[in-house]
């Protein structure tokens, strides 16, 4: 499908959660690249960042995949002659590692162009003998957040019914998994943020812990204004960063290149900048939890609850304030840091937001920076007991939220990809979730396998071989990727990179030769974001619309048609349909999740499409097939359904939790949780922390954004930021080629000296592959609850460099650069 030269199509940007409105021209000199502009959406309101505005770039990308690649010793002796011209394999092609590695006579053979028929097929037989020797365990599937809800739906319904395995999960566990926990434990219902992004608007104040949006999604800053004009913005970091600034000085506003509607340059205007000033926090890195613990103390302390809320709509309160005795300011002052007066100030600014203490509403909201942690569940606990304590979630106005990042970070977990999850949020182990999608699907529920493992420890299963050398039964030996660049967004990469290395089978599927597929086996190249028609999940739980405007190059494919082939090949019966029809998929998955926590029984791509035809406010899940549906008793209802009649189209849910909590008698749990500290923490031969994150011209590993030019100039390398005083005392020059070295391994990088990081910690995007490769020394240690990694703290030493960058070897990990030949994108 393709839209005719000149025809704008409305659609969505390809990155974050916000997922900014967008129109899409076709041009006919560009054939693939069409022009963006942004749209009068409600979460950017005309506004995009600098990766928004270049997004279109990457469908052009020089070395697009355009056709199938099989390794060649795969094909060697068998009659599957190549479709590349004579000598195209022997240029084109890539070796990941020596010829005298363990499997070395497999993957030293490069990558060559193969017919689909051809990659499919031994693809299928290859999978179907694994099988059949080692059982259906010895396949996994890894997925990702930013395939469109079908796809996601797709992937989950093909492993379970087709592979029947276990083994799936995605790389959400590394992006949402703590805060679905948490939200899910205290509240029922996971949805990142249970209301309109813009209600943010109206707050008096507004707690940011972990995230800094202002680099990772900038036009959502504008929906600060109120709080910063009230001097309510409080932003929890260890870095002075982008959004840091916007609270402790408002004329940044402008420089922060995130408020208001940013224009080409990806910066933005200064509304708000006359605001008032609000706060920044900068405790010790892995100290948040301790923060929140210290501020509920002072708002039980100093009699800011709202006794009467917690009274008819909470359980645990007694307990939870028993815990925070002991968290006392300046008590917490030694742990984190963070002074005693501040914490004071930060929980009577809060208070005062408070509706119960007449204030115009507040809002706690928290990211990776504080989730990403082996204390994640817990510090997303104790946001929503702060959060709870001054009566907030449940009232327009006021709440606790999770900024997602993944564009489809919210859909991707809701129907399927998730390990111990079903579509519309059931849980696999749940036997009526089991018999209704069994229904759905038409199989059997006994069927079904049980849940599998989380992303990190799946990862650390792979492979016939144990990473002790040693042969383990009943480990995964093959491995099909979808939407993840597992080398470089995976923490302790290094190992992961030797699992990857250890399989008998690497299928990816990508549109780009990412660090992953060029480990792989075979690649399956795949469609992007403007070739496709689909649905994805904002960070508000609005179910928006993807639509094609521009065909796919060469032989590019949906993974709907892909699995829908492998489904046929690996034998699967007529009625176990795989359709390839988007639109046909969501009605499955809209029957599939029918009476599930995420509901999506009423919409359809038409509803949406008409919906946004008539300029509607959009449609939020749960979104029953009628109203009647709300008060299903085996679905706790989570919020009012009295403006609808029971024959009427639900109208959505914007708010959650207005009438009651998605908990069995309505009431939301407060749980004690108690601070504990990083699993990594400083030491002597590691005695600086290192934090990591995202920049605002980069996108999660940079397979994407590193081939688009303009991005690519203003953010070339990775860096390190760390303080003068500490680079001085180290000897470590500003522009000095920098070493951080851990238990797990090591990384090198240009030195950048900045009073923006604290003097104990240094801080490095993780954007980047080889050397540069941050993720070589995170932590894999998770949480014990969300299965979540600890990447955002681990204890670090800092070096120079004595030799020239050039002679550094990566560390075992291929390098963006030079890995494939242009041939393999003609």
């Amino acid at each position: 499908m393709r839209a005719a030269p000149g025809t704008p199509v409305e659609s969505h940007c390809p990155y974050c959660a916000l997922q900014c409105g967008m129109s899409l021209t076709p041009r006919a000199a560009a054939l693939g690249v069409p022009e963006v502009q942004p749209r009068d959406f409600p979460t950017n309101r005309g506004g995009l960042c600098q990766k928004g505005w270049t997004s279109a770039s990457v469908l052009g990308a020089s070395d697009r995949i355009t056709t199938p690649l099989v390794r060649q010793s795969l094909l060697a002796g068998a009659d599957h002659p190549t479709d590349s011209a004579d000598g195209l394999a022997e240029s084109a092609g890539w070796s990941d590692q020596r010829a005298d590695s363990a499997d070395g006579g497999r993957r030293v053979s490069p990558l060559v162009p193969v017919s689909w028929d051809v990659a499919l097929d031994l693809v299928a037989g290859r999978l179907a003998g694994i099988a059949a020797e080692h059982g259906p365990e010895a396949v996994a599937v890894f997925g990702g957040g930013g395939l469109t809800n079908e796809k996601a739906y797709a992937l989950g319904k093909f492993a379970r019914t087709v592979l029947r395995t276990p083994n799936i999960d995605y790389n959400g566990r590394f992006c949402m998994a703590s805060a679905a926990a948490g939200m899910n434990r205290s509240f029922g219902v996971d949805r990142g943020l249970p209301f309109p992004l813009a209600d943010l608007g109206g707050a008096q104040a507004v707690l940011l812990l972990g995230s800094n949006i202002a680099e990772t999604m900038p036009p959502a800053v504008q929906h600060l204004a109120g709080a910063r004009a009230a001097g309510g913005l409080v932003v929890v970091d260890p870095r002075r960063s982008a959004t840091a600034r916007l609270a402790e000085d408002p004329a940044s506003a402008g420089q922060a290149g995130a408020v208001g509607r940013a224009g080409a340059s990806g910066r933005a205007d200064s509304a708000g900048a006359g605001a008032a000033q609000g706060v920044h926090l900068a405790p010790v890195p892995g100290t948040d939890l301790a923060v929140l613990l210290g501020l509920l103390h002072v708002v039980l302390a100093e009699g800011l609850a709202d006794r009467a809320y917690l009274d008819e709509r909470t359980t645990g309160f007694d307990d939870v304030a028993r815990s925070v005795a002991a968290w006392w300011p300046e008590r917490v002052e030694t742990v984190s840091g963070v002074p005693a007066a501040d914490l004071r100030r930060v929980a009577r600014l809060l208070a005062a937001a408070a509706p119960v203490h007449g204030g115009t509403g507040a809002y706690v909201l928290t990211g990776r920076g504080v989730e990403q942690s082996t204390q994640g569940t817990a510090t997303v606990t104790a946001a929503i007991n702060l959060a709870l304590a001054l009566g907030l979630p449940g009232r327009v106005g006021s709440g606790y939220g999770a900024i997602t990042g993944q564009g489809n970070g919210q859909g991707g977990r809701e129907h399927g990809q998730k390990a111990d999850q079903l579509p519309g949020y059931r849980k696999i182990d749940d036997p009526a979730a089991r018999a209704h999608v069994a229904a759905v699907w038409g199989v059997d529920p006994d069927s079904l396998p049980g849940p599998g493992l989380p992303a990190v420890q799946l990862l650390r299963s792979l492979g016939a071989v144990g990473p002790d050398g040693v042969r383990a039964p009943g480990r995964p030996r093959a491995l099909l990727v979808h939407g993840s660049n597992l080398v470089v967004s995976a923490p302790n990469a290094g190992s992961v990179i030797d699992r990857l290395r250890s399989l008998d089978l690497l299928v990816v599927c990508d549109f780009v030769p990412s660090e992953t597929a060029l480990l792989a086996d075979v690649v399956l190249p795949v469609t992007q974001w403007a070739e496709e028609e689909g649905t994805m999940t904002s960070l508000e739980g609005r179910v928006i619309r993807r639509r094609a405007a521009v065909r796919a190059p060469g032989e590019a494919r949906s993974e709907l048609w892909i699995l829908a082939e492998l489904a046929r090949r690996l034998g699967a019966p007529e009625t176990l349909a795989f359709p390839t029809d988007p639109a046909v998929v969501f009605d499955e998955l809209a029957r599939a999740s029918a009476g599930g926590p995420a509901d999506y029984s009423g919409l359809s791509h038409a509803r949406l499409d008409a919906d946004e035809a008539d300029g509607g406010p959009g449609l939020f899940w749960p979104v029953p097939a009628r109203a009647a549906h709300v008060s299903d008793p085996q679905v706790p209802r989570v919020t009012s359904a009295s403006d609808t009649s029971a024959t009427a189209p639900h109208p959505g849910t914007p708010r959650l939790f207005l009438d009651r909590f998605g908990t069995p008698d309505g009431r939301a749990r407060m749980i004690a949780v108690d601070h504990v500290g990083p699993s990594d923490d400083v030491r002597a031969d590691a005695p600086f922390y290192l934090v990591t994150g995202r920049v605002l011209q980069h996108y999660q590993s940079g397979a994407q954004t590193h081939r688009v030019a303009e991005l690519e100039r203003l953010v070339a390398e990775p860096y390190v930021e760390l303080h003068p005083v500490l680079g001085f005392r180290i000897g470590v020059p500003d522009g000095a080629r920098v070493r951080l070295t851990s238990a797990r391994g090591r990384v090198e990088a240009t030195a950048r000296w900045t009073d923006a990081v604290r003097p104990d910690t240094v801080f490095m995007p993780f954007h980047w592959s080889g050397v540069g490769s941050v993720n070589q020394v995170t932590t894999d240690a998770t949480d014990p609850i969300s299965g979540m990694p600890e990447f955002k703290v681990c204890a670090v030493d800092v070096s120079m460099v004595d030799v020239p960058a050039a002679d550094v070897p990566a560390v075992g990990m291929p390098d963006r650069r030079g890995t494939l030949t242009k041939e393999l994108s003609t």
